[in-house]
């Protein structure tokens, strides 16, 4: 490697905004972060859906009937005739 063109590497204090400090290695000496694997809802398994509009339970009532894409009302349209002059 070449010397002067690589960042110093320092021992780093990772803070997360749980509480939670862990070590590693960086360019910085010193990270805040807001969430860290002991707080976020895929790796304690508490996960949230917030719904603040009703989006997933619409979301939900539009594909369980499985007919997504078709605006069948059980009628049968008939086409349309073209009147055909002479």
């Amino acid at each position: 490697m070449k010397d002067g063109i690589h960042p110093d590497y320092h021992d780093t204090t990772v803070t997360c905004g749980c509480g939670n400090t862990f070590q590693t290695r960086s360019t910085r000496e010193e990270m805040k972060i807001d969430i860290c694997s002991n707080c976020h809802p895929f790796y304690t398994g508490k996960l949230k859906y917030l719904d603040t509009a009703g989006r997933i339970e619409k979301f939900q009532k539009k594909f369980a009937a499985g007919s997504y894409g078709t605006a069948d009302d059980g009628k049968k349209k008939k086409p349309k005739r073209r009147k055909v002059e002479s």
